[in-house]
């Protein structure tokens, strides 16, 4: 643990070991006057080191919201302690020198940095795999982005463990780069990958792991209770296939559970979002949580789930899975 500072000191950055998967050192950054953040570092080769919280724009930015709000998010995040933002196709600014800024690669990643006002992002993420492709040409392809300077590494997005390994076994082979990081969606009724899979990929070959959609593309906010209310996400278009899982039979069982696990947030005095999004963080094997929100409130409470990560004892963690019932079995333990 890490002594309570009782003076009115300069924020500082203070590092410790762990031995845990996927958190090889934890920080904690703040001073009495300001929000404390956590920091981990993203695999065994990344030395920069980002705040366990992420700043996720690609959803809700350039869509749902307008570009003031976009800024004053981002602006807002950062102030809070937040170094780490997730882009795909869409502008974003601030300052180089002291942010982590990752984009996916699709047609055009100089046309992007043109956008970003970048010369080069820190990770360029491979998202999907192509099946059409030879994995030795996608190796060889992120290899020469980062030889051509627009990115120091490269990392993989909704990739399966096996193809991270085929990635990583071809850049051996060929002497090229390999994968650092997997973006791997995760939350409270998705636990396998991130759980059981990606710890062995840690252990064997030093993937960290990034996680997204901690609240499951709003199902566990709350606001869905049986119903897509406007303006939500559900209701967009291109999003059907979000409201369909909310209405179905599968939906609304989840929404029973998220019941049960409302009376868990009163008592540990925070809201339902805050406990889901400690409760992913909880997790040591996640090097960060990526959020999104749509206006400066969402943020701010994102954020307040650092608050709620001490209060996640052995004991609520157990009655959090005795909820869910879905606790993936591993006959490995990285912990010990």
């Amino acid at each position: 643990m890490y002594p309570e500072s009782t003076t009115d000191s300069p924020a500082r950055l203070s590092l410790r070991q762990t031995g845990s998967p996927g958190m090889i050192y934890s920080a904690r950054y703040g001073s009495p006057k300001r929000q404390l953040q956590f920091y981990r570092y993203l695999s065994v080769c990344l030395s920069a080191n980002q705040c366990f919280l992420s700043q996720r724009t690609w959803v809700t930015f350039g869509g749902q919201i307008t570009d003031e709000m976009a800024e004053q998010l981002m602006t807002l995040a950062y102030e809070n302690g937040i170094n780490l933002f997730d882009t795909a196709e869409v502008y974003a600014a601030g300052k180089r020198s002291s942010l982590v800024i990752t984009t996916k690669i699709f047609w055009g990643l100089k046309a992007s940095l043109e956008r970003l006002q970048l010369e080069y992002v820190d990770v360029v993420f491979a998202n999907r795999p192509d099946p059409n492709t030879p994995m030795e040409e996608t190796v060889r392809a992120m290899t020469h982005v980062i030889n051509q300077g627009m990115a120091m590494y490269w990392g993989t997005s909704r990739w399966s463990p096996m193809e991270i390994m085929e990635a990583y076994s071809v850049a051996r082979q060929f002497n090229q780069i390999p994968p650092i990081c997997e973006q791997a969606e995760y939350h409270m009724f998705q636990r396998e990958k991130v759980e059981v899979q990606l710890p062995e990929l840690f252990h064997k070959i030093g993937v960290g792991a990034m996680t997204w959609s901690p609240l499951a593309c709003g199902i566990i906010s709350g606001k869905y209770d049986g119903r897509v209310p406007p303006y939500s996400r559900a209701s967009l278009k291109g999003y059907q296939w979000l409201k369909d899982k909310i209405l179905s039979e599968e939906g609304r069982r989840q929404q029973a559970k998220l019941k049960e696990l409302q009376a868990i947030a009163e008592r540990l005095g925070c809201t339902l979002p805050q406990l889901a999004i400690a409760w992913c963080l909880r997790n040591e094997g996640v090097s960060s949580v990526l959020l999104g929100a749509s206006n400066t409130d969402q943020l701010m409470e994102n954020i307040g789930a650092i608050q709620v990560l001490p209060k996640l004892s052995s004991s609520i963690t157990h009655e959090v899975d005795s909820i869910l019932g879905n606790k993936p079995y591993s006959k490995k333990d990285y912990r010990s």
